[in-house]
């Protein structure tokens, strides 16, 4: 089908706006002035009546299933007390009396406003039910609580140890229901398996929410050592039925040499994938933790906690021999590092797998949130693609001093610094841990300042970004990380027709607005797949 879309504002590069564009079969065959189009054959006009236009959104690092399932459970992130949480608990079981297992996620006590700012533990949601397990999940994901009929269920104690986690113990010297980094797994296994249909209801509910929100392309980690045959399936049974028109690329997560090798002898060479709306992508490791619950690992001592360094969850050898299998396999790899310390292990073992100094393979770093300067002359120095937050400032505006100090906090979060250096940049939210909204994304990247518009002139305003930039990171940035930077990310001919029309104009509004933004009609492969009721 021929589609003509006119009396837009559609932006095509940094500075250079078109009127109009013909697309054919859901790629782009021209873009132009309205008169340029006068003797356009076409099927189907679509009139914009002078909004904006850019183009679809790609969240480079998020887990799809997990916003669904968080969207479909227990809802955590506005509590602002213990108190809130255990009611937010009892509330929901009074709803669904018929809960087996109680699951939420979203909490952080660092938004506490009243009674004690504190970690919750097993005793808090005890309160809510000691009848069935409950497991209530930091928004960060690197810190979860259990109930006591949790870890009765688990058969833990003040012995138990996990390789790369850690069981927390209370006063009493028994576990006290937190659990950190890879220790979390286990809390996993006291919630009831998902069906086939559950996967896939999450999957879609999460889908249809991004689609809404200007989203055409993610990719997304939702499949770890534990089920990750079903998990493939499931996705992959969701594509060939073409139940959803988002573009997924896979972001698997194995972090050990067995499970990448069963995945080199099984996934890797399945049917299945177009490289268009399904891509095998990344692998997915992770090296440390959250600088909010300082699992972070850094070089040095947290600045306000001595002795604590925070957590390495793999060894620079472990590390170095994973990359080395997945490069020989020719799978790009992207990894977790938050803390000076984990960016230094990556970028030393990215180094390593470099051929002729040349990152080939894209391998790149999540969050990269706490780097020294040095770090950052050298990310830009072998083109190691950068996946950044910018939501994370919502939050880390207000710790990150007090964690690192001033002087390392001053070259952190550096969006702008490596951008400028010619480093590839992306953007995505790591949703469910920030919601995966792109305009506020792109209001924390534009004004460096939290929701609620402080601090004034934003946190190191040196690294604010044009809002053309900004976008350009969600876009052809995002598209890079996959190889696709030549198929979507640009309203150019030749560039998949995946779109977003805007109900106000991005590009001339004061940046405190652009958190505010909302779109009006997603197109993916030029099929309108959302329009705003």
């Amino acid at each position: 089908m021929n589609t003509l879309i006119t009396n837009g504002k559609i932006y095509v590069e940094k500075g250079l706006f078109h009127e109009a564009m013909l697309i054919q079969d859901g790629i782009i065959v021209q873009t132009g002035s309205n008169s340029d189009f006068e003797s356009a054959s076409f099927e189907n006009h679509i009139d914009l009546g002078g909004k904006t236009v850019i183009p679809g959104l790609n969240d480079s690092h998020l887990h799809l299933s997990y916003v669904g399932t968080t969207m479909r459970s227990c809802k955590l992130n506005q509590a602002r007390s213990i108190e809130e949480i255990i009611e937010i608990g009892k509330n929901h079981l009074a709803a669904n009396p018929d809960t087996a297992a109680l699951y939420g996620r979203g909490w952080n006590q660092d938004y506490f406003v009243t009674g004690e700012k504190r970690m919750i533990n097993r005793h808090d949601l005890d309160q809510i039910s000691t009848d069935i397990p409950i497991v209530f999940v930091r928004v960060c994901g690197h810190m979860a609580t259990g109930n006591s009929k949790a870890i009765e269920i688990l058969g833990v104690d003040e012995n138990t140890a996990v390789e790369g986690g850690v069981i927390q113990l209370g006063d009493d010297e028994h576990p006290d229901g937190i659990f950190c980094e890879s220790a979390t797994a286990l809390l996993d296994t006291v919630i009831p398996e998902k069906t086939d249909l559950d996967i896939e209801k999450d999957f879609l509910t999460a889908a249809d929410y991004a689609i809404s929100m200007g989203l055409t392309s993610v990719q997304s980690c939702d499949i770890q050592n534990v089920d990750a045959q079903r998990i493939f399936n499931v996705i992959r049974n969701i594509y060939s039925d073409s139940k959803t028109r988002l573009r997924f690329s896979h972001q698997f997560n194995f972090q050990d040499i067995s499970g990448l090798e069963d995945y080199i002898n099984t996934e890797l060479n399945s049917d299945g994938y177009d490289e268009k709306f399904l891509s095998r992508g990344a692998l997915k490791l992770f090296i440390d933790g959250s600088l909010g619950a300082r699992t972070a690992f850094m070089l040095s001592d947290y600045h306000d906690e001595p002795g604590t360094r925070g957590v390495s969850v793999l060894s620079q050898e472990q590390l170095d021999d994973i990359l080395s299998l997945a490069s020989q396999h020719n799978i790009r790899v992207v990894t977790h590092a938050i803390g000076d310390g984990a960016v230094e292990m990556l970028i030393n073992a990215y180094e390593k797998q470099m051929n002729g100094g040349e990152n080939t393979l894209r391998h790149g770093i999540v969050h990269c949130q706490i780097t020294s300067a040095q770090q950052l002359e050298r990310i830009a120095a072998l083109k190691i693609p950068v996946l950044y937050q910018p939501i994370f400032l919502d939050y880390d505006i207000q710790i990150v001093e007090d964690r690192v100090g001033e002087h390392l906090a001053s070259t952190s979060y550096a969006f702008n610094t490596l951008y400028q250096l010619g480093t590839p940049v992306s953007f995505g939210t790591d949703s469910p841990v920030e919601d995966l909204n792109p305009w506020e994304n792109l209001y924390c990247a534009v004004t460096r300042q939290r929701l609620d518009g402080t601090p004034e002139g934003g946190f190191c305003p040196e690294e604010r970004m044009d809002i053309s930039d900004a976008i350009d990171c969600y876009t052809t940035g995002s598209a890079f990380n996959e190889f696709r930077e030549d198929f979507k990310g640009r309203l150019m001919a030749g560039y998949a027709a995946d779109l977003a029309v805007l109900d106000r104009d991005i590009f001339e509004i004061e940046p405190a607005h652009i958190k505010d933004v909302r779109v009006d009609m997603t197109m993916i492969n030029g099929e309108v797949v959302y329009t705003r009721q």
